[in-house]
């Protein structure tokens, strides 16, 4: 079986262009034999290619993690066999944070924008080895690693208690004891991505949206704000989700998320739907 480190949930093939400690452009092939690849993990990409400027600029003693963002706007979808453009403006970055704006694009129509991200450093060690990551930014900013050998995420169940359309929702999630993607995130420390937390909630999101008239049988996330990761999600950890949809103002439709874990919130957004196509 493939090394999943720099596979199961990296999504930087190469680095085309990179100013130290200010900006980057990369590449990112998404596999055509996934069946997926949605919004919530084209963000995960570009905040990716922003932790390679900022691991470089504090010479790996850190690592962002748990990542803010402000605002995330969804302009267009990646399907499977598509290449991300990817670009990050570093606007601050030390050992105590990265902050960061970025983009990306499929044959230069952008797709997604990402403004005011705030990345918290954390000690690298903790989390990788500094000597591996070292290297891998040494392949990516030379001939790039190979294509193709992320093979999505796997299944993850959502089992839905409550489902008012038009209103709102609560559901649990069990985080696998173990899956491909804690091997890449990350080798010494495995936690649960706050993307793919993001992309569940959207998905439950979209669910509770399609029965309100307003957005009609299609709605589609326009963007999310004031994503807020409280503290790290581990393997086989339990999820209440909660999807609270409010009352539609210029055919745009409101959506707080939120996931807990004993009753303590570990992770919160906010997420616009529409029923317009981009």
């Amino acid at each position: 079986m493939p090394d999943p480190h720099f596979a199961a949930y990296s999504f930087v093939d190469r680095i085309t262009e990179f100013d130290a400690r200010k900006r980057a452009r990369g590449a990112f092939a998404i596999p055509s034999h996934v069946s997926s690849f949605p919004s919530a993990l084209v963000a995960e990409a570009v905040g990716q290619l922003a932790a390679w400027v900022a691991m470089d600029a504090i010479d790996f003693r850190g690592r962002p993690v748990a990542a803010l963002a402000t605002e995330t706007r969804f302009l267009g979808e990646a399907k499977p066999g598509d290449t991300l453009e990817l670009a990050v403006e570093i606007q601050q970055c030390d050992d105590e944070a990265v902050a960061y704006d970025g983009h990306a694009s499929v044959g230069g129509r952008r797709i997604i924008e990402l403004a005011d991200c705030l990345g918290p450093m954390l000690p690298v060690a903790d989390f990788d080895s500094p000597d591996a990551l070292r290297e891998r930014l040494s392949l990516l900013r030379a001939e790039g690693a190979p294509a193709g050998r992320f093979g999505g995420v796997g299944d993850i169940t959502v089992n839905v208690n409550r489902l008012t359309p038009g209103t709102g929702l609560h559901a649990t999630i069990d985080v696998p004891s173990a899956a491909p993607f804690f091997a890449d995130h990350f080798p010494r420390r495995p936690v649960f991505p706050a993307t793919l937390l993001l992309d569940l909630m959207m998905r439950r999101a979209l669910d509770v949206a399609r029965g309100s008239p307003a957005l009609g049988p299609s709605p589609r996330a326009l963007r999310v704000t004031h994503v807020k990761m409280r503290s790290f999600i581990v393997p086989s950890q339990r999820l209440d989700i909660e999807v609270a949809l409010r009352a539609t103002d210029n055919g745009v439709a409101t959506a707080m998320l939120s996931a807990k874990t004993d009753e303590r919130l570990v992770a919160s957004a906010r997420l616009e739907l529409t029923s317009e196509r981009p």
